[in-house]
């Protein structure tokens, strides 16, 4: 393995930990080497961080749509573990429903986790990284923040959102040795994904994608691995998607 996708002394604080493309994520970069700080509201987030690869990773329960909660996450990380190197915003609901019947509480929700917890622990992990003059951000987007997708307007709306956002803190933040960039999947073929476009609906969706099939989550953690490197110095500000060539028809 390149040394320079290694991870070794490198702390990663990575948000929907416990499941998903997060748990995927958080294996990877334990995996080379990183010490991992699992960020989670299910309760097994701990467990889930203890049976990773290596040693001195953690787990903790966090309700990130509270504006104090990632003040206090990363509290806990820069006193157990340091300041961190590294933070991938993965954790993200999709709640679908026609754009004339969303309600009220289910747009707000979707915003507040997909949206604003990322925010404040990008501007939390921030702070740190700026003072320390090194760090990498990676935000999950989507497919869904360049094209329209049925029954997803809370959705798309949000990870357009973040699109923009990590822009901004890129521009903001490039000169003081902290690069801030999205990744955009298309559907991952997640325990949670492969339920969700299973049968037909599924073979439908694969069909529009160019290359006929779905992300895998390894292949989500290697492109955030990348972005996360000393490679990938240069690149910052830029949503990469992962997609098979769906946006590009």
């Amino acid at each position: 393995m390149s040394e320079d996708l290694r991870f070794a002394e490198r702390i990663a604080v990575v948000t929907g930990a416990a499941s998903g493309i997060g748990r995927t994520v958080a294996h990877h970069f334990a995996e080379r080497g990183a010490r991992v700080v699992g960020v989670d509201l299910m309760d097994q987030v701990e467990e889930v961080m203890a049976e990773l690869p290596g040693s001195g990773h953690r787990g903790i329960r966090k309700d990130l749509t509270s504006p104090d909660a990632a003040s206090q996450v990363m509290q806990v990380v820069q006193e157990e573990a340091g300041t961190p190197h590294i933070l991938v915003n993965s954790a993200g609901i999709a709640l679908l429903d026609p754009a004339t019947e969303v309600p009220a509480e289910r747009w707000q929700a979707t915003i507040d986790v997909n949206l604003s917890a990322s925010f404040y622990m990008a501007q939390a992990a921030g702070r740190l990284m700026l003072e320390a003059g090194y760090g990498r951000i990676i935000n999950l987007a989507s497919q869904a923040a360049v094209v329209g997708l049925d029954q997803h307007a809370a959705y798309c709306a949000s990870k357009a959102a973040i699109v923009g956002l990590t822009r901004v803190l890129s521009l903001e933040w490039a000169r003081r040795g902290v690069t801030v960039n999205a990744v955009s999947p298309t559907v991952v073929e997640t325990p949670l994904g492969l339920k969700a476009w299973a049968g037909e609906k599924g073979e439908r969706a694969k069909a529009q994608i160019p290359v006929g099939r779905f992300a895998q989550p390894e292949e989500v953690a290697a492109l955030i691995a990348f972005l996360a490197s000393d490679q990938a110095a240069m690149i910052t500000g830029e949503n990469v998607l992962i997609d098979g060539g769906f946006t590009s028809v």
